[in-house]
């Protein structure tokens, strides 16, 4: 029985809530559950969506556990020796692969690790008084959960370099004009923006979204012609699907569809 992550479904959404008090820091233990109850939820078929957020009313999650920091130079030595990518980055690329969509339901404080986290998500919801931003740096450290590329990639080289080099946060509604979330509500509303996404999601097909996020975690570098290449080689795979046959008769017959995942 997971410790720090908890799950709860509402229909083929599954909540999962990251309780570590006081702030939700992103332990070893808990970076550990959090993968493998995302394994599990990724593989289930009634499983179509999730919503990642934070446990009580402070931070989505505020950070590492700094605490674990000193234990981790070791480790953190040998992973790079072989090769290997652990900690967040393990997590951000095993959800990178994964079929399944995530909503990433922030507020409060939403900074380090727990940025990084959010933006391993495939869709971030944000308070509008929300905090984000990556504090490493006043550490004499810098990110090292994808904070350095991830977020470049999402608000520019100039904003990632502002947020990375100062480690000062920005809030909800600023994170929004930048491109870092996709939409910024009022506290009170952010349940149900983001559970009204994550039900949207759930309505989809399953085997489409997975080939939506195929593309979108391996193209994103390539040049354009290789990325179209891509894509059409994508909706054939789409087009070949029990659930793309399934969407276009639903269309045509004047039906909602019954996606499988096949």
């Amino acid at each position: 029985m997971p410790e720090f992550v908890k799950v709860e479904t509402d229909g083929a959404v599954a909540v999962v809530t990251l309780d570590h008090p006081p702030v939700n820091a992103l332990s070893a233990r808990l970076l550990e559950e959090l993968e493998e109850e995302y394994d599990r939820l990724d593989r289930s078929d009634e499983t179509r969506a999730m919503v990642f957020r934070g446990a009580g009313e402070k931070a989505f999650v505020a950070g590492a556990d700094i605490t674990e920091f000193p234990a981790l130079r070791e480790a953190a030595a040998e992973a790079l020796e072989q090769g290997s990518a652990r900690g967040i980055q393990k997590l951000a690329q095993r959800m990178d692969a994964g079929r399944t969509p995530v909503v990433a339901q922030i507020h409060g404080y939403c900074l380090g690790g727990g940025l990084e986290l959010a933006m391993a998500c495939d869709i971030r919801v944000a308070a509008d008084d929300a905090q984000l931003g990556q504090p490493e740096i006043k550490l004499g450290l810098i990110p090292g959960g994808g904070g350095t590329q991830r977020l470049p990639r999402l608000v520019g080289h100039g904003r990632a370099l502002l947020l990375n080099l100062t480690g000062d946060p920005i809030p909800g509604t600023l994170a929004y004009e930048w491109g870092l979330v996709e939409r910024a509500v009022p506290r009170a509303e952010l349940e149900a923006a983001a559970m009204d996404i994550a039900r949207t999601l759930s309505q989809r097909s399953p085997h489409a979204m997975a080939v939506v996020k195929e593309l979108a975690a391996q193209t994103r570098d390539l040049p354009l012609a290789d990325g179209l290449r891509h894509e059409a080689e994508g909706f054939m795979r789409c087009l070949g699907s029990e659930d793309g046959a399934e969407g276009v008769s639903a269309f045509l017959e004047k039906r909602q569809p019954q996606f499988t995942g096949r």
